[in-house]
């Protein structure tokens, strides 16, 4: 099972939760996690304990986000396919993935990854320097990861095992 079945797991992501997901409302306004638990972790300068309920708000948020808007009418834009090559990526280890798509989501994850431990240490310092430059990493890492999703879905639609991919079932929207 791959890391990325494992998250989805924990999110509750299963079929009709993906094509929430893969609303552009969804995939943009997620987005906002980030700055949001940014600003939950570093007010605990001024709330001290209390912290604890933006920082509670800012979990929530993350984890309710896939599930709260409708399935978008259209699946024909960047983020919609962005989902939908998220949920390939993650199945590589039942259907593999084209060799030229293998390497680089590893090492943009990496980097997101670094971009969050700097992240992690600039809120702990509260040095505002190491944490946008950890965030602009957790961006950068994340945003080409997407972008790299959307041309894996594209590659990857005609495989019989995901002709039916991003389609709505018959007599639905």
């Amino acid at each position: 099972m791959t890391f990325e079945r494992k998250i989805s797991k924990l999110y509750k992501l299963d079929e009709q939760a993906w094509m929430r997901h893969a609303s552009p409302w969804s995939v943009w306004t997620r987005n906002t996690v980030l700055p949001i638990l940014i600003a939950a972790f570093w007010s605990r300068e001024w709330l001290g304990y209390g912290a604890a309920v933006p920082v509670a708000i800012a979990v929530l948020w993350a984890a309710v986000n896939p599930h709260i808007f409708k399935r978008p009418a259209s699946l024909d834009n960047w983020a919609s396919k962005c989902v939908l090559g998220e949920r390939i990526w993650l199945n590589r280890d039942s259907v593999p993935v084209p060799a030229r798509h293998a390497r680089l989501p590893h090492v943009l994850s990496a980097a997101a990854g670094v971009g969050a431990a700097l992240v992690i240490v600039g809120v702990f310092r509260l040095d505002l320097w190491m944490t946008l430059l950890g965030a602009a990493f957790v961006y950068a890492g994340k945003l080409w990861f997407l972008d790299r999703m959307v041309w894996l879905y594209e590659d990857m639609k005609g495989h019989e095992a995901y002709r039916e991919l991003g389609k709505a079932p018959s007599g639905t929207r």
